[in-house]
């Protein structure tokens, strides 16, 4: 049966008390497949598996949707609990933050500023924030994040790099429902139609993915994001750097369907405009 502990006290005798090995999976709640898929993984590599559940309202803009957020702890607990999870970690505000607004940050650097960043200042500070106190506290020995915020796990990977970090951090391949949409919490929030539309996004990366220089990339996706509210969408390197050529490459979409905001990506292998034309002959 699944441990629920609320405290740093509570934390800390659990976590001296695990045997082998601790696998972390940090969510903020209304556990879906997604969540399941990255807790499995965790099972596979960890002896100790530990979910945390924290709405976490750092990473949360003024205008965003903090207060609806979808709260589904005891449906959570029961995903934990099917997925073999040892312990979780359910803290309010006032344990994460015991000394109110953070004075001190952790800032993303230059990458943080850009596409989801730009679209949501202050966005990544209050992640990277939150999921630095989360590592220093469960002191895991990786920590598993989905690839659907590849952004997000980008600079988590950066973070652990620069600030001596212990854990592996693992992505985990986006997962989808069966008509391609990535899964995510406020996919709730659409309507029958809306879902219908939204599935645009996962069709432009698909006909993205399929080209294989930039330009070609670029121009399939955007073809299939017609009539769409598109915040950006963005070919980058595999560590997000500006302007790829050739090689992996990532690309990336953010769009609003109705109220609810959107992202996905996919892995994109790009070549060079003479070797794009041979593999097309061949």
């Amino acid at each position: 049966m699944t441990a629920v502990v609320r405290t740093r006290a509570e934390l800390a005798a659990a976590r001296a008390a695990a045997q082998g090995s601790v696998a972390v999976v940090m969510t903020m709640g209304a556990l879906h497949e997604g969540h399941a898929t990255l807790l499995r993984e965790a099972r596979k590599h960890g002896d100790f598996v530990l979910a945390t559940i924290f709405v976490n309202p750092l990473q949360f803009g003024p205008n965003e949707d903090l207060a609806r957020y979808p709260r589904t702890f005891e449906a959570d607990l029961a995903v934990c609990e099917r997925e073999g999870v040892d312990l979780v970690f359910a803290p309010t505000p006032e344990v994460m933050y015991p000394y109110g607004q953070p004075e001190v940050t952790v800032h993303p650097g230059p990458l943080g500023a850009v596409l989801e960043g730009a679209v949501r200042p202050g966005h990544f500070a209050g992640v990277l924030t939150v999921v630095n106190k989360l590592l220093r506290l469960t002191r895991p020995d990786a920590a598993f994040f989905g690839e659907k915020d590849y952004q997000q796990l980008t600079l988590i990977r950066a973070m652990a790099r620069d600030l001596e970090h212990d854990a592996e951090i693992v992505g985990v391949p986006t997962v989808r429902e069966p008509d391609g949409l990535a899964l995510s919490s406020r996919n709730r929030y659409l309507s029958e139609d809306e879902h219908e539309t939204a599935l645009a996004l996962s069709r432009a990366l698909r006909a993205g993915a399929a080209r294989h220089t930039p330009a070609e990339v670029l121009a399939a996706a955007t073809a299939e994001l017609a009539g769409l509210d598109v915040d950006y969408l963005a070919l980058r390197g595999a560590d997000l750097s500006e302007d790829p050529v050739s090689g992996p490459a990532r690309l990336l979409v953010a769009a609003r369907v109705g109220t609810t905001r959107l992202i996905d990506n996919l892995p994109v292998d790009l070549v060079t405009s003479g070797a794009a034309d041979r593999t097309e002959e061949n």
